[in-house]
């Protein structure tokens, strides 16, 4: 998802990751949020961002996923949602880790496999290992 985000715009992944652009201005020493009608050019594109990304996310969806975040008002809450509703504890993370350790150490081609095949399983054991270990090492 995210390498998709970031190719249409960074700006979009941002409001995904931070939250949405909200003008202000500063008045005696407060921070004000700005009328939508005085916002300029620059402003309206940042603030399009949120727009752009709930739109992405929902239409990455199906529909049992789409209702759980449906009432969220920005793309940051609809992510932080959906990494909550499927995040996996780190002891699962961990077994599942040894699981694919063990069998990147037990990995063998079988007599019938083409190499397609086995390029195929390997990259698959090392991709998640992959994935594994960022998401171990993010969290700690």
């Amino acid at each position: 998802m995210k390498i998709f985000v970031e190719s249409l715009d960074k700006g979009i992944w941002d409001a995904i990751e931070n939250g949405h652009f909200i003008p202000k201005f500063e008045k005696e020493g407060a921070s004000i949020e700005k009328p939508w009608s005085q916002w300029i050019d620059a402003e309206n594109k940042k603030a399009k961002f949120d727009c752009v990304a709930k739109n992405i996310i929902t239409s990455a969806l199906n529909s049992d996923e789409f209702f759980r975040i449906s009432q969220c008002a920005s793309a940051k809450e609809m992510w932080d949602t959906l990494e909550v509703t499927h995040e996996v504890t780190n002891y699962v993370k961990r077994a599942r880790k040894h699981t694919l350790i063990q069998e990147y150490e037990m990995f063998r081609m079988l007599k019938r496999e083409s190499i397609v095949e086995v390029q195929k399983g390997f990259t698959h054991i090392v991709n998640h290992l992959m994935i594994l270990e960022k998401s171990l090492t993010r969290r700690s």
